[in-house]
């Protein structure tokens, strides 16, 4: 009995990763290698596993894709601060716990990067709506049919599927491709 239903969630994985559309994703290659050829911050964001996706994604762009290699990613994941985190939820509201850090450090040209399964969550609309106010590039991984924050963004990479678990395992393939397209591109890091 385990065996079906394993050969079943693997097979929706693979229907989940059919849906995106690489062409989108190469897109977001090209504006952080831009980000990263400029200079630019690049600011992650998500909530639950979302935000556990957003922290894995940073540690590979910091260490994989820029260790020993001459140019660096400037990018951080606004999930890793608890004490910032809780306090904004607790004093002024959870919906703002991204975009208020954002007004401390984004700047026009930064990218804001957020990750929503369900692309309704509050917080991460308002950071998409202030880095597109703030003169930020905006992309959005998303799932399902890509709620507000889909059709908020600049650059939507959507998972068209229903399953929140399959949406999260196909997010991070996705990001797995954009860093290791980064580091399979510079086999030759100068250490």
């Amino acid at each position: 009995m385990p065996e079906a239903f394993l050969a079943l969630y693997r097979s929706e994985v693979v229907k989940a990763i059919d849906t995106v559309d690489l062409e989108k994703v190469g897109q977001a290659i090209g504006i952080l290698r831009q980000a990263r050829e400029e200079g630019r911050g690049v600011f992650v964001c998500g909530n639950g596993g979302s935000a556990s996706t957003a922290s894995h994604f940073v540690c590979d762009m910091v260490k994989g894709a820029s260790y020993g290699r001459p140019a660096r990613f400037r990018i951080m994941a606004l999930t890793d601060s608890l004490p910032t985190l809780t306090a904004y939820s607790n004093d002024v509201g959870y919906e703002r716990v991204f975009v208020e850090p954002l007004k401390n450090f984004a700047k026009p040209g930064d990218v804001v990067m957020t990750i929503s399964g369900s692309g309704n969550s509050p917080n991460v609309l308002r950071a998409v709506e202030y880095g597109n106010s703030a003169g930020c590039r905006t992309i959005a991984l998303t799932g399902r049919d890509g709620g507000e924050l889909g059709r908020l963004a600049q650059l939507n990479i959507q998972v068209s599927h229903p399953h929140m678990g399959r949406i999260e395992d196909a997010h991070m393939i996705v990001l797995h491709m954009i860093c290791y397209c980064f580091m399979e591109e510079e086999q030759n890091p100068v250490r």
